[in-house]
C-alpha cells in the first residue's frame, strides 16, 4: 500500500539498503507523453485511425511503440503485416523527432534530482523509449553521464509489465534487483519493478495517486525525491 503524502516509510529488516535508483524516462524524467501522444495521432490521422488522449493514457501508457502499434491494431481489428508495422514505427519516431525539436523536455526538477540521487547513488534508466530518443534528451540536459546503463525499447525482448528492463538495468549496475527503487509513473511500470523485486516509487505525472496505490510511496513531483526517503524504502 502507498504511504500518506509526507510520510517516509521504515525500511523493512529484510532488505537491504538500496544501492541503486533506477528511473523510468517518459514521463519520469522527461515529459513526453503527450508528445509521444502527438506523433501516433500524426501517424494514425493519416490512415484515418482516430486517438484521443483518454484512450492513449488508458490503454496504451507504458508500451514501447511497436508494441502501441501491435496493441492498437488488435484493439481496432486491423491487419497490419510487418512492413507495415516497421513503416508505422519508423513514421512515429519521425514526428517524435520533430517535436522533440521545438520543445523543453526534461522537467524542470528532473536535473537536480539526478544530481541529488548520483551523489549516493548509481543510478540507470530502464525504459520503452528507444535509444536514441533518450540519449538525445539526455545530452541536451547535460545528464547522460549519470547514467552508466540505459535499457531502452530495443534492448529488450519483453516490455513492461514484464520485468526484463528492469532486470536487465540493475545486472548491467551489477547491482541485485533487491538492491533497486525504481521510479515510474504508469502501472505496468510499477508491475515490471515489482516483478523484479523492486522497491517504486510512483509519480503523479500522468496518472493520479489513486492509480498508483501500488507504490512503496508516492510523490507529486522529483523535488519531494529526497535521500531521506530513498534510504528508509
Amino acid at each position: 500500500m502507498s504511504s500518506a503524502p509526507g510520510h517516509i516509510p521504515r525500511r523493512g529488516l529484510d532488505r537491504p539498503p538500496i544501492a541503486a535508483v533506477i528511473f523510468d524516462f517518459d514521463g519520469v524524467l522527461a515529459d513526453t507523453e503527450r508528445l509521444h501522444l502527438a506523433a501516433f495521432q500524426t501517424v494514425f490521422a493519416a490512415r484515418g485511425w482516430p486517438l484521443d488522449e483518454a484512450t492513449y493514457f488508458e490503454r496504451y501508457l507504458g508500451c514501447d511503440d511497436r508494441g502501441l502499434v501491435v496493441t492498437f491494431a488488435r484493439d481496432k481489428r486491423l491487419t497490419i503485416g510487418d512492413a507495415d508495422l516497421r513503416q508505422l514505427v519508423e513514421a512515429k519516431e519521425h514526428a517524435f523527432a520533430q517535436h522533440l525539436a521545438s520543445d523543453e523536455v526534461l522537467f524542470p526538477s528532473a536535473k537536480a534530482c539526478v544530481e541529488r540521487m548520483a551523489g549516493r547513488y548509481t543510478l540507470g534508466i530502464a525504459s520503452g523509449a528507444a535509444r536514441v530518443e533518450i540519449l538525445t534528451i539526455l545530452e541536451a540536459g547535460g545528464l547522460r553521464a549519470r547514467f552508466p546503463v540505459v535499457v531502452a525499447a530495443e534492448d529488450v525482448s519483453a516490455t513492461k509489465p514484464d520485468p526484463e528492463p528492469y532486470l536487465r538495468a540493475a545486472r548491467g549496475l551489477g547491482i541485485m534487483p533487491r538492491a533497486c527503487l525504481a521510479v515510474e509513473d504508469s502501472t505496468p511500470g510499477l508491475a515490471a519493478a515489482r516483478a523484479a523485486g523492486m522497491r517504486t516509487v510512483g509519480i503523479t505525472t500522468t496518472l493520479s495517486r489513486q492509480r498508483l496505490g501500488g507504490a512503496d510511496q508516492v510523490i507529486d513531483d522529483l523535488s519531494e525525491l529526497s535521500l531521506e526517503m530513498v534510504a528508509a524504502l
